[in-house]
């Protein structure tokens, strides 16, 4: 059975300091560009979904404890 795992950025913590995006494994995490917190950062986001191997790197990395890993 495959399993799919994700990352959910709590954009109201995440500042965008970008550490996740160095921890990732498989690179698979970017700042968004389209996206403007209200205190003015580009928050993370999981860029493909399907590639995602739920490692948790980038939670345990996460200063402001904004991801959560889901499996």
């Amino acid at each position: 059975m495959y399993m799919t795992a994700q990352i959910i950025v709590n954009e109201n913590y995440c500042k965008g300091c970008g550490l996740c995006i160095e921890v990732c494994p498989r690179g698979i995490i970017a700042l968004n560009p389209d996206v403007i917190t209200a205190k003015g950062y580009h928050p993370a986001k999981l860029t493909d979904e399907s590639r995602c191997s739920a490692c948790t790197n980038c939670a345990l990395i996460c200063p402001d404890v904004a991801i959560t890993v889901e499996r």
